[in-house]
């Protein structure tokens, strides 16, 4: 019996000390991973971000004029900027950290790159899915005001990832 609970603590204590050195270094010799890391496991408001978008950018559309399944009123915070980050992080699960991916995500709602349905475009508490109005508002800007919004996204979580925040 002895002899099992020696293994049992020589096994603990290398599961800890190899993930303490497997942290160490991917934070040493990885810091772009670890950034990843870290990301996965911090809270992100996608409503927080969205408004923080609009006061930089306050010709981007709103597209706000839902009706929420909860209250029966204008969903006015769940707006075409949040919607697009929810897509982006919780559908799409693809990285805050790269303009790329962002530009990616505006391509799907151009039907450029990955289709979208509404099967898989969450209503997000509104009582009729935003879609095609999503997709229509998308359309309706040029490849400037897309570039715009593409960094806007990008620029807005990178600001979050910096360590003085």
């Amino acid at each position: 019996m002895k002899s099992f609970i020696n293994r049992f603590i020589w096994l603990a204590t290398s599961s800890v000390a190899l993930f303490l050195v497997s942290t160490m270094l991917l934070t040493v010799v990885m810091p772009e991973c670890a950034q990843a890391v870290s990301q996965s496991t911090r809270r992100i408001s996608p409503t927080a971000i969205a408004a923080q978008i609009y006061e930089q950018h306050p010709d981007f559309p709103l597209e706000n004029q839902y009706i929420s399944s909860e209250t029966g009123s204008e969903a006015i915070s769940n707006t075409l900027i949040s919607r697009i980050i929810r897509y982006h992080i919780y559908i799409k699960n693809r990285p805050t950290t790269f303009r790329l991916d962002w530009k990616l995500t505006l391509a799907d709602y151009l039907g450029a790159f990955e289709r979208m349905s509404s099967e898989r475009y969450v209503d997000y508490g509104l009582q009729d899915s935003p879609l095609d109005g999503d997709v229509a508002a998308i359309e309706r800007l040029s490849l400037a005001e897309r570039d715009r919004l593409a960094n806007a996204l990008y620029e807005s979580f990178a600001a979050t990832d910096s360590p003085e925040s």
